[in-house]
């Protein structure tokens, strides 16, 4: 067995070109692995560096940085999706279901933000974080490029705006996030907007038109007569992260933003309780799956 082993090794650095002996010398001064190491646990848990002396502040950060982590983990399978050459219904299958699995995480993680951070100091310890905000997620930004048409990520209103024959820059002017930063009246935009257009507008348009033709949104028609199981996890994917979520997210900023009636401002300046709702939003990744009762009704029962 263990010469059978090393037979397979020399085989394989022998494909590569190089010398099977110099990668077995290799070995014997290589340190066995550890969790700590190969996780790199030390690293992680030395990231959250809080503003203000508020202990709460540093689960605000850790919670945010899981979400992140999540979010990676849903372009992860993705992009898997995407590049697949030659996709079928049942590997289709496979990663949306472990997409709607990473989006309920997401979804009910929400209690540690709603119920886990103490009131008043988290009210106190936000100002320090103007003009940051979750709007700033480009990961979030990145689900839905690789999702779904760009044209899909635009809202009613938004339509009325868009010029003909718009291109892909035409429809990010008009997307449904801008508006969250935005005076369309005066073409204003907040600092918040300002920064994150400035960071990762060229990478979104560069992205959107790498992808055309190819998210899974297009991924999904190239499969003939998909099983109603896969119709049905596409639905309920579509409605998790594009209803669901939001909800969730919209409920925990009332909590905290208008608990009382004080109906604070969200750090990033936008008209939270508008912009967060997904009839606003009225975002959908797979429009060709709901019925037109069902588009028109998206997100009106919350």
């Amino acid at each position: 067995m263990e010469q059978s082993i090393i037979d397979a090794l020399e085989e394989k650095y022998k494909a590569l070109g190089e010398n099977p002996d110099t990668y077995l010398k290799g070995l014997l001064q290589a340190k066995p692995i550890n969790y700590w190491d190969y996780v790199e646990v030390d690293t992680l848990l030395s990231l959250q560096k809080p503003r203000t002396d508020f202990k709460d502040e540093e689960i605000f950060i850790m919670y945010h940085q899981v979400t992140e982590l999540f979010l990676k983990l849903m372009i992860h399978e993705i992009k898997q999706i995407v590049y697949h050459s030659s996709i079928t219904g049942p590997f289709l299958l496979t990663k949306i279901r472990r997409l709607n699995r990473y989006t309920h995480m997401l979804i009910n993680s929400f209690d540690v933000m709603r119920e886990g951070m103490d009131y008043d100091d988290y009210n106190t310890f936000r100002a320090t974080l103007a003009p940051a905000s979750g709007f700033q997620s480009a990961q979030f930004r990145l689900v839905e490029i690789y999702c779904t048409r760009i044209e899909n990520l635009i809202n009613a209103e938004g339509k009325k705006r868009v010029p003909a024959n718009p291109g892909t820059e035409d429809y990010f002017e008009h997307i449904y996030w801008k508006d969250a930063g935005m005076n369309r009246s005066t073409g204003e935009k907040t600092l918040t907007l300002r920064q994150f257009e400035e960071k990762y507008l060229d990478r979104f348009i560069s992205l959107a038109n790498k992808v055309k033709g190819k998210t899974v949104e297009d991924q999904i028609a190239r499969i003939e007569d998909p099983s109603d199981e896969l119709k049905a996890s596409l639905r309920e994917f579509d409605y998790l992260y594009n209803i669901k979520w939001p909800q969730v997210h919209l409920t925990t900023a009332k909590h905290y933003l208008d608990k009382k009636g004080e109906n604070q401002a969200a750090t990033g300046g936008s008209e939270w309780k508008k912009y967060l709702h997904p009839q606003f939003q009225q975002r959908k990744f797979f429009p060709e799956l709901w019925s037109e009762k069902e588009i028109n009704e998206w997100g009106k029962s919350l």
